[in-house]
């Protein structure tokens, strides 16, 4: 069965689908759910969508924890964009500015719980960008690009 799009904030602007979301972790799975059944009405093939909603869960994670550090009241939004040679997904969020290159890679085998969000969007996405909001205000943007095989079929079974 396929899941379906959450109801609430759920925008459409042109090719590109936005959810506002409260910044809390059990907002995970309504997220994972938008970018999955994004991805399946859009017929992208199974690896691609695997790599969107495993970095779609760790994006939003770091935003709670870290941007936002579990503060109540704040948002954070999703804009996902399917264009036929890639994939651009765009999290903004009320945070304090954050330096994507001062996080380094982490050692191969190293073994440890938590701060691999990163390293996987880093591995699973083509292009991987953070930058402060243009308004001034406190936030940031996290861009995500995920390139696809022009014409990939979805894989059926």
């Amino acid at each position: 069965m396929s899941p379906q799009i959450p109801a609430g904030e759920v925008s459409m602007d042109g090719a590109t689908l936005s959810l506002t979301l409260p910044s809390e972790l059990r907002m995970l799975s309504v997220a994972r759910a938008f970018v999955e059944a994004v991805c399946q009405s859009h017929r992208l093939d199974r690896t691609t969508t695997h790599a969107l909603v495993i970095v779609t869960g760790e994006a939003v994670t770091n935003i709670v924890r870290h941007a936002h550090q579990n503060r109540p009241g704040s948002q954070m939004e999703l804009h996902l964009q399917i264009l036929a040679d890639a994939v651009v997904m765009t999290f903004r969020d009320q945070g304090e500015p954050f330096d994507l290159s001062a996080v380094p890679d982490l050692p191969p085998g190293e073994l440890r719980i938590g701060g691999r969000g990163v390293y996987l969007m880093r591995t699973l996405m083509d292009e991987l960008t953070c930058a402060p909001l243009a308004t001034g205000q406190p936030g940031n943007v996290l861009r995500m690009v995920k390139r696809r095989e022009i014409g990939a079929q979805r894989e059926v079974g």
